[in-house]
């Protein structure tokens, strides 16, 4: 089992693509790259605590690859515009990929020079080693699957997930 954590804007929607992934174990949300240890959703809303939203993913490499996981990431979000994904706008929400050893990053150095060609304006996404993970509160996890006719759900993640049922038809669990 192999493990990659992204920040694609607000964690339900980078969850809820996710966790439909064939190959994908687990999408648990958490925050990552702050100051703060254990920081709380509202300490993460509000900027003070510099983390961003993520989602730890939980994968087997023999069922799909994290080059895959990182395309399917690429489409679902905006990797061109620093610290927003639609209107959710901040630093919790900026594009991040956390790698844990130098083979991680090369793939991943990789996966962004080629998905730069898809893309009019620069890929400003951050690529960083990963720093401590925190899971998030109970209440954040699958969130999507457990509130899909919530307003926010229908208009931001719903999209998201059909865009990627529509790209990548193979790819679903």
């Amino acid at each position: 089992m192999a493990k990659l954590v992204l920040g694609g804007g607000c964690f339900w929607c980078v969850e809820a693509v996710f966790s439909n992934v064939k190959g994908v174990l687990n999408a648990l949300s958490g925050y990552a790259g702050g100051a703060r240890k254990n920081p709380s959703y509202e300490q993460v809303c509000t900027g003070v605590s510099g983390h961003a939203e993520v989602v730890q993913i939980e994968y087997d490499e023999r069922v799909m690859s994290m080059a895959e996981l990182l395309d399917i990431f690429w489409a679902i979000h905006d990797p061109t515009t620093l610290n927003a994904q639609g209107a959710d706008k901040g630093t919790q929400y900026r594009s991040v990929i956390y790698y844990e050893d130098e083979a991680q990053k090369e793939i991943i150095l990789e996966s962004v020079k080629k998905a730069s060609l898809k893309f009019r304006d620069k890929i400003v996404t951050e690529v960083s080693p990963l720093p401590t993970f925190y899971v998030a509160e109970a209440y954040h996890q699958n969130y999507f699957a457990l509130n899909p006719n919530q307003g926010y759900c229908q208009v931001v993640i719903a999209p998201k997930l059909q865009k990627f049922m529509t790209y990548f038809p193979d790819k679903l669990s």
